[in-house]
């Protein structure tokens, strides 16, 4: 059974007003279980408090003080701006030092007759003692007696709430409320585990008895609730696995006309990581298990052929195919490349978007007949009023999750088809256990051979010139070119160049003796389809563009590719926009033009683009910038948020989580089963997607 008490609305603890419940529902607390995981930030250590009189140059102190006077510096001699509070005790007075601050922050903080709990080291600036970049806490009043012996836990701040309520009000329900918190991890399995309960972690937590850095680094309490959340998470994908795989699948033919005359065709030899994907995609559709692939591999690896052998099984088999791409952009990539691999073999492929006017009803029609073989399009392929006669394999693109509500769609559909899913943005492997932990992982980890390496490099604006003489000099020599801005046309928001303005000021001023073309995502599908074909067949030798050719366009004589502010796109952008190029036998390079004011988030980006090619460092770094959340997405991958994990930090225990919920589930029964259901879709039913198992 859930217990229902851990449900009740904060609003109903004594304490706790209307405004107060709306400011803690902002930090996502809405609940008696959610006041329960509010965890501390951090913990004043009161046992061990000195006194300004009494403290000395090089030591490391905690102080209560008050705040007399605070005001701006400006050190002429270092041309440098800082900020000073002077704070007192009873015994004497000091100052403490800002040199890198927010102004507002600190004018709050030390606000006369704030009183401040201070730490931090005290150092001499002439006859004066002084503490620079002290860390700071803002206390609701003096401390009283009691208080100066305990270790105070500080929490994130609500507003209209001070720190000292907020204690009063935790701890009331901690005490009222923790004997209710129930652990999804049985009894025999935490003892074999030699875990503390969770119930005395949290309370421990709450009331320590020792110091711990909260939000620095893990204390044992803090790891057993990040294990308690890792292991229902883990048990999610591991239930979404197994019951995938309890399914009735298709079993394809495991020889076909369409799937040998393609690989007989193929002018360049399947590399070793290439075959062995082949082979566990090929494993997976001829068994009668339903698939559930994830097809990884970095950018100009050949995931594309081994998507389109997954098709050609399908068809030989009878089947239809629908590709999924998260973007109608994309999609029409997508098209461009399949129609020119099927047509061929005369095997009928669509393209189904949203601006087919009259047409639409007809290919629907075809599609419903089994008249068409592969559609390809966003994810409404399988929604609204396509109806498929024999849907085989969905094939999913870049960046969108096949998620479980997708699944239950086909399924209401009488559908069950073999899923594979493709992402050219690799990710660390332990971290795609986390990721994808519900999906077999195939991996491409070899590159093509001949495959150019890319040299690149970073130029800023005043170096455009230099840039130029570079694109004029490949093109010289035989070859071609991509230019890449971020705005199709002038926006009034952004002063940003935009390629529809460049395109026709590099054709006149700059490249009058070469032909610049322009392709961009608003173009119709068959003015881009022109486009390609003419730079394809170097009737083109300048492409300007946006990022519409992040993926799917391959022209073997482009060896080089400048992207234009390069500092406002992400790392695994950059990668993807660089696989454009090195296609072919010939040495290729990508440059970078950065504006004068970039960030140092931006330069560190540019900087790891210059280093290195390889794919998964660069998700690593790329991770590491921006967290795993705005680096997939959290819908997106799957990954709800955490209470009190941090999926870099935690992947130990991220991992032995996986490995007792397997054990978990391998020993429970169908009342075990149906309740960690119900734990699942009560915590994070709208972040994992999962109303169809609950």
């Amino acid at each position: 059974m859930i217990n229902n008490m851990l449900a009740t609305p904060v609003i109903n603890i004594k304490g706790i007003g209307p405004k107060i419940a709306e400011n803690l529902g902002k930090k996502g607390v809405r609940t008696v279980e959610d006041l329960l995981y509010f965890l501390p930030v951090k913990y004043i250590d009161r046992r061990h408090m000195s006194k300004i009189g009494l403290i000395e140059e090089r030591q490391r102190v905690n102080l209560i003080a008050r705040v007399i006077r605070y005001r701006s510096l400006f050190y002429r001699h270092a041309r440098k701006k800082g900020f000073e509070a002077v704070v007192g005790d009873e015994t004497g007075q000091i100052s403490l030092k800002w040199f890198q601050w927010f102004p507002q922050y600190l004018k709050n903080v030390c606000r006369k007759g704030n009183i401040l709990f201070l730490s931090g080291e005290v150092t001499r600036f002439g006859s004066s003692l002084q503490m620079v970049h002290p860390e700071i806490t803002i206390l609701d009043e003096e401390p009283d007696v009691a208080e100066h012996t305990k270790i105070v836990p500080i929490y994130s701040e609500v507003e209209g709430i001070k720190q000292g309520a907020l204690r009063k009000i935790i701890a009331q329900v901690v005490t009222d409320y923790g004997e209710d918190i129930e652990s999804v991890v049985p009894a025999g399995i935490e003892s074999s585990e030699n875990l503390s309960t969770l119930r005395s972690s949290l309370f421990s937590l709450h009331f320590p008895d020792d110091y711990l850095e909260g939000g620095r680094t893990r204390s044992p309490f803090l790891e057993r609730i990040i294990l308690e959340e890792y292991v229902t998470f883990q048990s999610a994908l591991l239930i979404r696995k197994r019951e995938v795989e309890s399914e009735k699948g298709i079993r394809f033919c495991s020889d076909g006309g369409y799937y040998n005359t393609f690989l007989e065709g193929l002018d360049f030899e399947l590399t070793a990581a290439q075959q062995r994907v082949a082979a566990e995609i090929n494993d997976d559709m001829v068994s009668d298990k339903p698939m559930n692939r994830l097809l990884q591999g970095d950018v100009g690896s050949g995931k594309t052929v081994c998507a389109v052998l997954a098709a050609l099984r399908a068809v030989d088999s009878g089947y239809q195919v629908a590709f999924m791409a998260p973007t109608e952009i994309l999609a029409e990539q997508h098209y461009l490349t399949a129609h020119k691999v099927l047509e061929i073999m005369n095997i009928p492929v669509v393209l189904l978007r949203g601006s087919l006017g009259r047409e639409r009803n007809s290919i629907l029609k075809k599609i419903s007949e089994g008249a068409i073989t592969v559609v390809v399009g966003t994810h409404a392929v399988i929604q609204q009023d396509v109806k498929f006669r024999d849907l085989g394999l969905v094939i999913i693109d870049e960046q969108h999750r096949f998620g479980v509500l997708q699944r239950k769609l086909l399924k209401d559909k009488g559908l069950t088809p073999d899923v594979l899913m493709m992402t050219a943005t690799p990710i660390p492997r332990t971290l795609s256990m986390v990721v994808y932990g519900d999906l077999d992982v195939s991996l491409i980890d070899e590159m093509p051979k001949g495959r150019q390496k890319i040299r690149t490099k970073v130029y800023t604006e005043k170096n455009k010139d230099v840039v130029y003489e570079m694109v004029g000099k490949e093109i010289r020599e035989g070859r071609q070119a991509y230019i890449v801005y971020p705005l199709v046309e002038e926006s009034e928001k952004m002063e940003l160049l935009n390629a529809t303005e460049m395109a026709d000021h590099l054709q006149k001023a700059v490249f009058p003796s070469f032909k610049v073309g322009l392709l961009h995502g608003r173009m119709k599908a068959e003015e881009k389809e022109d486009v390609m074909l003419k730079f394809k067949n170097k009737a083109i030798d300048i492409l300007v563009c946006t990022t519409v050719i992040e993926v799917g366009i391959d022209v073997p004589n482009a060896t080089m590719i400048v992207v234009e502010h390069a500092e406002r796109f992400g790392l695994s952008q950059l990668h993807q926009l660089r696989g454009r190029v090195g296609r072919g036998i010939h040495p290729s390079q990508c440059v970078l033009v950065a504006g004068e004011k970039k960030t140092g988030i931006a330069a560190k980006r540019l900087k790891i683009m210059e280093e290195t090619t390889d794919g998964f460092r660069i998700a690593e770094e790329d991770m590491r910038i921006r967290g795993v959340g705005d680096m997939l997405g959290v819908r997106q991958s799957g990954i709800p948020k955490f209470r009190a994990g941090d999926i870099i930090r935690d992947m130990d225990i991220m991992l032995r989580a996986r490995k007792i919920a397997g054990t978990m589930l391998d020993q429970a029964r169908e009342k075990d089963t149906a309740r960690l259901k119900g734990i699942i879709s009560k915590r994070w039913n709208n972040e994992l997607n999962f109303s169809d198992i609950a």
